[in-house]
């Protein structure tokens, strides 16, 4: 697994992967060295890299990164790969995007033409990082699901291998122009694992998720 990324959502998966037997490679925007840290506390199955030598180490490729900075993403190493996109549109960090605000693209969709031969997959953006920890689950009654988009079938297969892995089920949410159904505001963004107050969270089953995104409005 690559991370382009190591922010709160990225760490998180990340420690997530490296307790299911997983190995990672971490980056981010300021340099390996500021890493070493992370990649120390998670243990012999993760390193720390380059943006551009950890999109060519994953099988899968994690980005979250803000929205604004998608033009810096690395393109080439990620052609042909799975891209996990984890990523939200928030103007008052990411500044107006006209296909944003306008609705014309979705963020993933607008991502794909940065990086536009990887087979990208939304997955990990509707849930809160803690939440997201405290609520990996093995095969039990009580587990989780997320949403994933995507219009790769192979892509969807690998990520839904990838999530079921680290302990949650998986909820098809269609193509990619159907992700602003898990985007932030929707009815399956936060709300289903519980309040942020409550940093364990509660358990969201596959119809919970299902009713969400049916609910969904633009």
């Amino acid at each position: 697994m690559g991370f382009i990324g190591s922010g709160y959502i990225g760490g998180t998966v990340a420690r997530l992967a490296v307790e299911a037997g997983h190995r990672v490679v971490l980056s981010n925007s300021r340099g390996p060295e500021t890493l070493a840290d992370m990649a120390a506390e998670l243990g012999p199955r993760a390193s720390a890299a380059t943006s551009g030598e950890a999109a060519a180490a994953g099988d899968i490729v994690v980005v979250t990164v803000p929205v604004k900075a998608f033009p810096h993403v690395p393109a080439v190493p990620l052609a042909g790969k799975t891209v996990i996109d984890t990523c939200n549109y928030g103007p008052e960090r990411d500044g107006h995007i006209p296909e944003l605000d306008n609705r014309s693209l979705t963020s993933s969709e607008l991502l794909l033409r940065y990086i536009p031969a990887a087979m990208l997959v939304k997955a990990f953006n509707n849930i809160f990082f803690k939440h997201l920890r405290s609520l990996a689950r093995p095969a039990a009654a009580d587990r989780s699901y997320l949403p994933i988009a995507g219009d790769s079938p192979p892509a969807k297969a690998a990520v839904t291998e990838f999530i079921e892995s680290i302990g949650y089920g998986v909820v098809d949410a269609g193509p990619l122009a159907d992700s602003w159904r898990q985007a932030t505001g929707t009815p399956v963004w936060g709300s289903p694992y519980g309040p942020y107050s409550d940093e364990e969270g509660r358990p969201a089953d596959e119809d919970t998720i299902r009713a969400a995104l049916a609910a969904a409005t633009r």
